[in-house]
């Protein structure tokens, strides 16, 4: 029998299965959540080019992992699943090998997961694909209603963001290609859960301000208003995002840098050490040695520069922070003053928002000047490498053809 007909077959069945064992708590675990996790495990198989007996083997465990939910006991729906799947895969006439290895992958589903071979460890990616997915959140929401109708109790915002977080930060993927294909968009679904847990926090103390005693609620409301002049989430989301991409940039540019400074740092010692001591029994090539000993010097000199750390005065006075001119963001303006005059400016910025949105917005530019003026040289260097380097070539070329030396 072909794998396309056996696993026709089996989408029949398991559909069926759902429509006629339709239950209202299977919010999450229902047949959708299925098809999701076979599209995984076709996914995941085509990259590891299984043969067709493996890549079966998978996919029924993929039709079949949940099929317990439908049968009983919740917390066996594991080994309830197995079972269905060797009595399906009995009917079909299948090896019984073939039944075992499919129970295998669906047992090896059951939380911690401990797949012993590629095919568990593909099925049990697969049954996890969508934590990272950007269709978590949904399917997150989903399995806390689940587990709500399920046990009859209702679980808090924090309480389920608590335990999604650890169970994100303890679980692993089992194969390269998902850790590969799925770990930003995991940390990006993690990083939102930190982000959610925090603000339920932050409203639980807030329904709990009332119970406190008067000095403690007078604390909390100017905690509120302080709160209020601070800038909103989208606001403080974009400055960060925007310094970040700029300190990244920074971090390439002199990446960049240090790569041209270390290539011709060994072109000039080669230069020195080998080449000089034959330009007297082969002075057709000084010209030429000429040219690639300015090439490098010329690019390790811009991409010096390029790197090359720019410190201002490092101090700022009382009437640059009335005035609002002082940007106390920037190391360069307070490195050379005492901590007590660099605290009062900092607490006269956190009391005004407009200051500290202008401080951000001076920061942000005066990055943005440093990398235009680092990339400004960066291109200069790299075209002065490539163009040299050509010119060097074509020079040595012509001095060895042209003017060769004679003996």
């Amino acid at each position: 029998m072909e794998i396309s007909s056996v696993i026709s077959a089996a989408q029949s069945y398991v559909t069926r299965q759902y429509e006629q064992h339709a239950d209202p708590v299977l919010v999450y675990h229902n047949l959708a959540h299925t098809l999701q996790v076979v599209q995984a495990a076709e996914q995941i198989s085509a990259y590891y080019r299984l043969t067709e007996a493996d890549q079966l083997v998978v996919l029924l465990a993929a039709w079949f992992h949940d099929m317990g939910y439908l049968l009983g006991d919740r917390t066996q729906h594991e080994p309830a699943g197995a079972e269905a799947a060797k009595a399906f895969i009995s009917q079909q006439q299948l090896p019984e090998s073939m039944g075992q290895a499919v129970a295998d992958c669906i047992l090896a589903t059951r939380i911690p997961q401990h797949p012993r071979n590629l095919l568990e460890q593909i099925v049990c990616d697969a049954d996890l694909f969508h934590l990272g997915s950007k269709d978590f959140s949904k399917r997150n929401k989903l399995l806390r209603t689940e587990v709500e109708l399920a046990t009859e109790q209702k679980i808090s915002g924090a309480d389920w963001a608590k335990s999604s977080i650890q169970f994100l930060e303890t679980h692993t993927y089992h194969t390269a290609y998902c850790r590969t294909l799925l770990k930003q968009q995991k940390e990006e679904n993690l990083e939102k859960l930190r982000s959610k847990l925090e603000h339920k926090l932050a409203e639980a103390i807030e329904e709990n301000k009332d119970k406190a005693l008067m000095l403690e609620k007078q604390e909390k409301k100017e905690e509120k208003k302080e709160k209020e002049k601070r800038p909103e989430r989208g606001v403080e989301t974009m400055f960060r995002t925007t310094s970040t991409n700029h300190i990244r940039l920074s971090s390439m540019a002199d990446s960049k840098a240090n790569i041209m400074i270390s290539v011709n740092a060994i072109i000039i010692s080669v230069l020195l050490s080998v080449l000089l001591r034959k330009l007297e029994d082969y002075p057709n090539f000084i010209l030429p040695a000429i040219i690639f000993l300015t090439t490098s010097v010329t690019t390790i000199v811009f991409s010096v520069l390029a790197t090359r750390p720019n410190v201002t005065s490092g101090r700022f006075t009382d009437l640059d922070i009335r005035s609002k001119k002082a940007n106390l963001l920037f190391f360069g303006n307070f490195h050379q003053m005492t901590y007590q005059e660099y605290e009062q400016g900092m607490e006269t910025i956190m009391k005004e928002g407009e200051y500290l949105y202008s401080n951000m917005i001076h920061d942000i530019y005066n990055l943005g000047v440093v990398l235009g003026r680092k990339y400004r040289l960066l291109r200069v260097a790299y075209n002065t490498f490539m163009y040299g380097i050509v010119a060097s070539v074509l020079a040595f070329v012509i001095a060895a053809v042209f003017f060769p030396v004679k003996g």
